[in-house]
């Protein structure tokens, strides 16, 4: 030690970290050596000499320091070196070349780049530059605007303000009015098919209440303009900068078109939607972060007064009346102000998920009376599910039910099992005629009647000396589920298959299905379910979850509830913001009525009876008649009063599928009950007398 303070002076104290430093560097690239090859080590010292003798030589001429030193501060390699730098040159010439020197070494030995330096030092500068420049356009911009504007109280000003950009450009906010209401009744557009079972045509727009004009209407021009202004501002106080260059006012929200500043990602603004919701005084802001062929994004705000939606206005509106489709159903207003009309043979299924007071339940009545209103019983046959035993009891009756309005789930699961032998049936019908889809299938059959050549029915076989019937045309067939979660949850295992299967098939057969959940969890809609209905509709949810789970995305959970929706078309992933229509209690029970006035319901019994097996021809149902086993498994079922096939499986060491066919048997017989939410089954036949010889 004595020795290097000696030699060294002050600077040996720095020696174990240079040592160290060069050891480390030597360790981590030992076994890269192409990376640290023997020039760079070379280079690293060379930089290690001519550091330490600068160094030295430096402290020499500027440090006095005698206390424990044998010398001076530099020791005897910065006396020989500062005193002949000195010699050579004068004290500050020395000083600025024994510095100079210093750097370099100190650069040549730790691999400083000073080029990156200047890089970064550079980039925090203008960044800063840029900042306090648009901190005080935005300043002047915002006191400028201000000057020109009027308070949002004030609703009117005749003069049209205009919002100053930063960056020395001027733009002008446009300002979209909203589509006006309509309370004019239009012509009615007639049915699309003629009906001969029911008196008189379509219900009158009359049984609806007629729309009320709101006093209070959007925001003015000038509310407009500063409440652009006040989201620029509370956007640029959480260092966002961004720019209104379109404000869409509409019924229930108000969108503002952002265009963001270069270099600020959207998701930013997503993750403040909360505290930008608090700093606007709002219940909740949505962030919409692609808008299709627009490169801004949208921020939706609630208007402070909410028009109501009208289901007559939709119904009057031209996109009602002219649309071509018998399954044309009305959702509500989009952000805009237009009806929202869409086309459920298109879609062709649709899953609807809302908590309770969101607006589903009202949803599904004006998505029934959209039908009820457009065609006749002979155009669209309807299949209510309704576990609750409230919403859809109310259409019982109407001439368009295939089966009264079902509230058991047994009866519910043979409701699918039929629409699923007749989707089959209708395909076979379809194959034999050479058509593609039940339009071209009633459109053959309709020509064919005019011309006064009816096509005969291809699978009747009529009894000797009797002609077969003729095909007629078929309706479409809608099914509807007010709540999806309860039925899964009784009788889940039998109906996700029957779902899947319609799901995927039922659309060519023209049999659709409006399914209803206000718990939009993985077990209610499930993987199978969700990937053959890719037309959704969330109203407000409780969690980012649920609106992922329902959706594939969030945002449901930002909705304002009372008929707030997304609607997700199909083929696209961007959804549509909807206000739903509302209709009331009251117009739903006159329309019913005078529907039940025209004609009485015609029933298919078969729709809620117990599955046949066999189908049509018999052949499954004769195989399973004459299996040996059949008579030994009753005895044992009945004995034992235990009805599972795993039961069964083991006393007659049989497969699975044997097994469970003898207790489906036992089913149609009566014998066991159906299959319950947890898979088990009710012995109901009593026990079998006592055997005199041990049968």
């Amino acid at each position: 030690a004595d020795i290097f303070l000696y030699v060294f002076g002050l600077f040996a104290y720095a020696l174990p970290f240079m040592f160290l430093f060069l050891s480390i560097s030597l360790f981590r690239t030992r076994a890269a050596e192409d990376v640290f090859s023997k020039g760079l080590l070379l280079l690293r010292s060379i930089g290690f000499l001519l550091a330490l003798s600068a160094g030295c030589g430096f402290i020499t001429l500027n440090v006095t320091w005698h206390a424990h030193l044998p010398l001076n501060a530099g020791g005897v390699l910065g006396e020989l070196i500062g005193y002949s730098f000195a010699h050579v040159l004068n004290p500050l010439g020395a000083d600025l070349v024994l510095l100079a020197l210093f750097l370099i070494g100190v650069t040549l030995f730790i691999g400083f780049s000073w080029l990156s330096m200047m890089q970064v030092v550079g980039g925090v500068a203008l960044m800063l530059g840029n900042w306090i420049q648009n901190q005080i356009r935005n300043g002047l911009a915002y006191l400028k605007a201000r000057r020109a504007s009027l308070p949002v109280s004030a609703p009117n000003r005749p003069k049209k303000t205009r919002i100053v950009i930063p960056k020395a450009i001027d733009k002008e906010i446009r300002f979209d009015e909203p589509a006006p209401a309509k309370t004019k009744q239009q012509p009615q557009k007639k049915p699309f098919l003629k009906a001969q079972e029911t008196v008189g045509g379509l219900p009158a727009f009359t049984l609806l209440n007629e729309p009320k004009q709101s006093k209070q209407l959007h925001f003015s021009e000038a509310q407009l303009t500063a409440l652009s202004k006040e989201v620029e501002k509370r956007l640029l106080d959480f260092g966002i900068g961004v720019s209104v260059v379109a404000a869409r006012p509409g019924p229930v929200i108000t969108r503002f078109e952002l265009e963001l500043a270069p270099g600020i990602k959207v998701s930013r603004i997503s993750t403040l939607a909360k505290d930008l919701a608090r700093a606007l005084s709002v219940s909740s802001v949505r962030v919409v972060e692609v808008i299709p062929g627009k490169s801004v994004i949208g921020l939706e705000i609630p208007n402070e007064h909410r028009e109501l939606v009208y289901l007559r206005d939709i119904f009057e509106s031209k996109h009602y009346q002219e649309a071509a489709s018998p399954l044309s159903l009305s959702l509500g207003k989009d952000i805009s102000g237009y009806p929202v009309v869409v086309d459920l043979s298109k879609m062709p299924h649709l899953l609807v998920a809302g908590t309770t007071g969101s607006g589903k339940s009202v949803s599904i009545n004006v998505m029934l009376l959209s039908l009820l209103f457009r065609v006749t019983p002979d155009a669209v046959r309807l299949i209510l599910i309704d576990p609750k035993m409230l919403e859809l009891s109310v259409y019982e009756g109407i001439p368009h039910l295939l089966a009264p309005v079902v509230t058991n789930m047994n009866e519910a699961a043979n409701a699918f099992r039929w629409c699923v032998a007749e989707m089959d049936r209708r395909y076979h019908l379809m194959a034999s005629l050479g058509v593609r889809n039940l339009s071209g299938y009633n459109m053959k059959v309709r020509q064919a009647i005019r011309d006064g050549n009816p096509i005969l029915d291809p699978f009747c076989k009529a009894p000797d000396g009797e002609e077969r019937r003729t095909l007629d045309p078929m309706p479409y067939i809608v099914v509807v589920v007010d709540e999806l979660a309860d039925m899964m949850m009784l009788v889940g295992k039998k109906v996700e298959e029957l779902i899947t299967r319609l799901a995927q098939k039922a659309r060519a057969a023209g049999i659709h299905m409006i399914l209803a959940t206000q718990r939009p969890s993985v077990d209610v809609i499930t993987g199978l379910i969700k990937a053959n209905i890719p037309t959704r509709i969330s109203f407000q949810v409780s969690s980012r979850i649920d609106s992922r789970t329902i959706l594939d995305q969030q945002g449901a959970e930002q909705l304002l509830g009372h008929g707030d929706m997304l609607y997700l078309p199909p083929g696209t992933a961007h959804p549509i913001r909807v206000h739903g229509a509302f209709v009331s209690d009251e117009e739903v029970h006159r329309a019913v009525a005078d529907w039940r006035q025209r004609g009485e319901p015609e029933y298919v019994d078969a729709v809620l009876e117990a599955e046949e097996r066999g189908g049509s021809n018999g052949e499954m149902s004769s195989g399973e008649e004459s299996d040996p086993l059949y008579d030994q498994a009753v005895f044992l079922v009945t004995e034992s009063r235990r009805a599972s096939i795993s039961y069964v499986q083991r006393r007659f060491k049989i497969g699975y599928n044997r097994a469970a066919r003898l207790l489906e048997m036992m089913e149609e017989a009566g014998i066991v009950s159906t299959m319950s939410g947890s898979g088990s089954r009710e012995v109901l036949a009593p026990p079998p007398p006592p055997a005199s010889d041990g049968q």
